[in-house]
């Protein structure tokens, strides 16, 4: 059994309430029917069930009936959601009837229901942009205790069992915050273990990736490295950590053993954290095109309960895995 099939059939065992709040969206119903086929989640829609019911009659969707449809036009828990809303932001001056406004949407609708304790976590990307994703997340559920940024990783598969855990490696951040200070930086690393734990299912190995190996170069790049594995030790001194490391040092081992001697991380490395966007997003589609790499992704991580983010190009075997990525999460939190 490969990983996603692990990854599906322990969301199985336990369960979650995942909210799509596109259920308007062609692939989003086929996954929805399929996730409640297979019995992977328990499925939440937001829409007009009329309309969400037709969709799936015109499509052959036999198994949309087993999912729970809100429909933000009907909902009997409108007020009540408004009324928290307001609470947690009465410092920016939302008042009940705005608040009202805003869970006509249902991307604000499904955020605000993960808070109020109604669902455990979201999947939407397939017809919204990142930012309209994220936003009512970044407001409402935000970041977990400790945790002041979101960030994205990626599970690589890689054709060459060498490196990582028999070809499976995480990288991050390769998906959100563009130039981390070293406190940031630190905190993706500690997320990224925890996903790492949680999805990859594997003891994670992070290697703090820069252009230096331990002091080969000098530069206040390099410094916001050192400095963010040393605060990411201090975070949790439980996690196996190295840095500065340069990338063939962190993963060949024999590299590893030159450059860095005595690294516990180094030539051994299953987790890369970038020192920024910039090198992270370019690196991972590198690997993903010229070394013909499976690349599964964005996680976000960092959030005080799982919402991802799809993209709008996505097939509907890519929601499905998400799906069953976001339960996971749900579990581990």
């Amino acid at each position: 059994m490969n990983l996603i099939e692990q990854i599906k059939t322990n969301a199985g065992k336990n369960k979650q309430r995942i909210v799509l709040p596109e259920s308007h969206e062609e692939r989003t119903l086929v996954a929805a029917n399929h996730v409640l086929d297979k019995g992977i989640a328990d499925v939440i829609l937001i829409g007009n069930r009329d309309s969400i019911y037709g969709n799936a009659s015109k499509r052959g969707l036999k198994h949309i009936d087993k999912a729970t449809i809100i429909d933000p036009e009907k909902f009997e828990k409108l007020g009540a959601y408004a009324d928290m809303m307001v609470e947690l932001r009465k410092s920016k001056g939302l008042v009940k009837d705005e608040a009202m406004k805003l869970l006509k949407n249902p991307l604000y609708l499904a955020t605000v229901m993960i808070k109020y304790g109604d669902a455990d976590g979201e999947v939407a990307g397939a017809d919204n942009a990142t930012g309209d994703v994220l936003r009512p997340a970044f407001q409402y559920v935000k970041t977990l205790p400790g945790i002041s940024v979101v960030s994205g990783a990626f599970l690589m598969f890689l054709r060459d069992k060498e490196y990582g855990d028999n070809g499976l490696m995480v990288f991050a951040d390769c998906a959100v915050h563009p130039n981390p200070t070293d406190r940031e930086l630190a905190e993706i690393a500690v997320a990224t273990a925890k996903t790492t734990r949680a999805i990859a299912r594997m003891e994670p190995r992070l290697a703090m990736l820069s252009f230096s190996t331990k002091g080969s170069a000098s530069h206040e790049l390099v410094d916001k490295v050192v400095s963010a594995t040393r605060i990411a030790k201090e975070m949790n001194p439980s996690i196996k950590i190295d840095g500065e490391l340069q990338a063939d040092a962190a993963i060949v081992e024999s590299i590893g053993l030159k450059k860095a001697p005595g690294s516990p991380i180094a030539g051994k490395a299953n987790v890369l954290i970038f020192p920024s966007l910039e090198c992270g997003n370019i690196s991972y589609k590198l690997v993903q095109r010229l070394g013909h790499a499976e690349a599964v992704g964005p996680v976000l991580q960092g959030m005080a309960a799982p919402i991802n983010d799809l993209s709008r190009g996505c097939s509907v075997d890519d929601i499905v895995n998400l799906i069953a990525i976001t339960a996971n999460q749900a579990i581990d939190s």
